[in-house]
């Protein structure tokens, strides 16, 4: 396994009115975070939040070129970001134990913290393809050139690791500063990830390997 330190680019927020991140996205030009009871649309290059939707967000957050999806307690919405409006709304596999999620090859990707897994589900449904374990606590999840990753957070431990999406062995990890947690995990399709930092209401950008 490939150890180092995480390379924090730069870090935005806290911003006001939202006290935590609990989940992030990027939608090719805005940072999409969940924050509790509406998600936020950040430009990453001025670090403004430029706009707000109101709905439950109370852990991961995806998109799938099209749509935003948020786990809002024990169900995942699809939500229109032009309107805001809640299109439709699956079971979450964890029933309220899911963190993060991500979208990749047409289906979503459900991080569950104390399950330790990670599930492939049917977007329309809601069914379990697939299970991956793993040996942390799952926080936020995403894909970036058919590699998984995910970030883990325990106690004043955070690392962002590349796991093996067929065994869930562990082939590099990123470790975080002491005390700076990741709550949410996304690719920005190049050479960043954004990592929801939690209650300190921060996102960070941290460098991807290679």
């Amino acid at each position: 396994m490939k150890k180092s330190a995480a390379n924090i680019l730069r870090e935005y927020g806290p911003f006001p009115g939202a006290e935590r991140v609990n989940g992030v996205t990027f939608d090719g030009r805005h940072v999409w975070f969940a924050s509790g009871d509406r998600l936020n649309a950040l430009d990453p290059e001025s670090g403004e939040v430029v706009r707000s939707i109101e709905v439950a967000s109370h852990a991961g957050t995806a998109f799938d070129g099209e749509f935003l999806y948020q786990i809002a307690e024990d169900v995942i919405h699809k939500i229109d970001p032009k309107t805001g409006r809640i299109l439709s709304t699956i079971p979450a596999p964890g029933n309220g134990g899911d963190s993060g999620l991500a979208w990749a090859e047409g289906t979503l990707w459900v991080g569950q913290h104390r399950g330790r897994r990670i599930h492939q589900i049917d977007p329309e449904t809601g069914k379990i393809l697939r299970t991956i374990e793993s040996n942390r606590v799952v926080t936020g999840v995403t894909w970036i050139d058919g590699q998984l990753w995910h970030g883990t957070w325990e106690g004043d431990d955070s690392d962002v690791r590349r796991i093996d999406p067929e065994t869930g062995e562990v082939l590099e990890r990123l470790d975080m500063p002491e005390g700076t947690g990741v709550s949410g995990l996304e690719s920005d399709g190049a050479n960043r990830f954004f990592c929801g930092g939690g209650g300190s209401g921060k996102i960070r950008a941290v460098r991807r390997p290679g």
